[in-house]
């Protein structure tokens, strides 16, 4: 039987066995640490990229190509000068032979030498492949593609999140990779803050605080390790957004004295420095980069990302902001100017209401449920506006909900606006089997808006829009101890055009769950 990184961490410790312990514990070498990293799956690009290449953010004309140049990935500081020259290159073949884009660009040590190449003057809707230069060496090839103008007939995409390395290997990134989508979406934990939990699995003082912008960067560069990741980012154009571990667990982004400012700048700097992220400055990200935004896929398509961290206040005030006041008068105007196409939020963590049992508490109030007025203030612009074809695709729970939202969730008569996927994660640990059975119903009973629950599996979801109707497909791994496992399809939930509300395909119906609402 295959055994996960949590597995082997485990026999490592009761073996004391150098190669099997946790890669970033103090005091290894960097040399020592990759060998720790390699022993649990990793296995890098040849140097100096090692952490291979990516590209987001595709807009009509062009695309943000990254790259960082680290031939000691898990080093805190890498054997560089301190300016590198870095070519790319932009080409409509594989081969990279007809050349339609190329330059240079600086990686410096301030930016930890990370390259982010905002490339422009390509044809809208195609797909182009990229490669980077330095130091005599020349990178993998990845590929992208830019954004569709006009009528589109149909779109793919994606959606990935809550990918703790210790918890399992990336089979779900290798399905990824392999799918006929035209991007992917990262609803955030894409790094956790802490190493493997509990202390049968490694010594306490193993897995220090993540508190510099160094532990950041070898964090980062330790999930990089994991081929399938990089094959994914290779594969495929990526839109990002950030949740609570890239920084530190349930984080609010305008709470905490002096030394909690210092490190949420580091994590930010290290998750900039190491994403295919596209600010909204021309010349910097930093010190605070700007994730809220819209993109369209054509006439088809309108993807809303937000930032449900930065800006928001404590939980349970009942003036309390989860998307602070200029993302919250952004979000109003982008509903009120909303063109007539199928509408995706990418939000990080559940919009819907969630009771632990009928009449009692909301279950986590670090979800929206902790900013009631907001979210009633939110979905009421919704309703007014008249917007319509509105799906919320949300990561974080490590299980997958199917919920209806409505503009008010305690009112089951109220107007129903829209349809909630929340996916599966990738690795990160969920409940037992047996908290999920038992707790499925329950969760059921609580929420009348909930149609569909089921914790037991990991993956990712994929969605494919037309102009008639909008499907969800739920993709599952086999095995998250296995760094190949088979996916398969668990079940597909339709929404279509024009009607609020989503239906489970007739195909899939009898498949696995602990709560369907029949």
């Amino acid at each position: 039987m295959s055994l996960n990184r949590r597995d082997l961490l485990k026999a490592a410790g009761a073996a004391g066995a150098l190669n099997l312990v946790w890669p970033l514990s103090p005091g290894l070498s960097p040399a020592r640490a990759r060998e720790a990293a390699e022993a649990l799956g990793a296995a890098y690009d040849p140097a100096p990229f090692t952490l291979g290449v990516a590209s987001g953010d595709p807009v009509p004309d062009g695309v943000l190509l990254w790259t960082r140049l680290a031939p000691e990935p898990l080093a805190a500081e890498q054997p560089l000068p301190e300016v590198v020259e870095v070519g790319w290159v932009v080409a409509e073949d594989r081969e990279l032979r007809r050349v339609v884009a190329r330059g240079t660009a600086p990686a410096s040590a301030t930016l930890g030498h990370s390259v982010h190449v905002p490339v422009s003057g390509l044809a809208a809707g195609r797909v182009h492949w990229y490669a980077f230069t330095a130091l005599g060496k020349t990178s993998r090839t990845g590929r992208t593609r830019t954004a569709p103008v006009g009528p589109v007939p149909r779109v793919r995409f994606a959606a990935a999140n809550c990918q703790a390395f210790h918890d399992g290997y990336y089979a779900a990134h290798r399905g990824i990779a392999r799918e006929d989508v035209d991007f992917v979406v990262h609803l955030g934990d894409y790094i956790y803050e802490h190493g493997p939990v509990g202390g049968d699995h490694v010594r306490d003082h193993d897995t220090p605080a993540v508190l510099t912008l160094a532990d950041y960067r070898r964090r980062h560069a330790l999930y990089k390790g994991d081929p399938a990741l990089r094959e994914a980012h290779a594969a495929h154009p990526w839109f990002l957004t950030w949740d609570d571990h890239e920084v530190v667990n349930d984080y609010s982004g305008t709470g905490g004295g002096a030394p909690f400012l210092q490190r949420r700048a580091a994590a930010y700097q290290a998750w900039y420095e190491h994403q295919p992220h596209r600010d909204a400055s021309a010349t910097t990200a930093l010190p605070d980069p700007e994730i809220h935004r819209v993109r369209r896929w054509g006439d088809l398509l309108e993807l809303t990302v937000l930032d449900l961290r930065s800006y928001r206040s404590a939980q349970n005030l009942p003036d309390g902001t989860i998307l602070g006041a200029a993302q919250k008068s952004w979000l109003k105007g982008t509903i009120d100017r909303a063109p007539d196409s199928w509408h995706v939020w990418a939000n990080s963590i559940m919009l819907s209401q969630l009771r632990g049992r009928p009449g009692g508490p909301y279950m986590f109030t670090d979800q929206w449920d902790g900013f009631l007025a907001e979210r009633k203030e939110v979905l009421g612009q919704v309703r007014t506006s008249g917007l319509e074809d509105l799906v919320v695709i949300t990561g974080d729970w490590h299980s997958a909900f199917v919920d209806d939202i409505r503009t008010d969730f305690d009112d089951p008569s109220s107007p129903l606006v829209g349809t909630e996927f929340t996916a599966h994660s990738v690795t990160s640990g969920g409940y037992s089997a047996d908290w999920n059975a038992t707790n499925g119903p329950v969760m059921g009973r609580a929420n009348p808006h909930l149609k569909y629950f089921e914790g037991n599996r990991y993956g990712y979801d994929v969605y494919e829009a037309t102009p008639e109707r909008f499907s969800a497909h739920m993709r599952v791994i086999g095995d998250r101890r296995d760094p190949v496992s088979p996916v398969s399809t668990l079940t597909t939930f339709h929404v279509d055009r024009g009607r609020t509300g989503s239906h489970e395909d007739p195909a899939t119906k009898n498949s696995p769950a602990q709560y369907r609402r029949d």
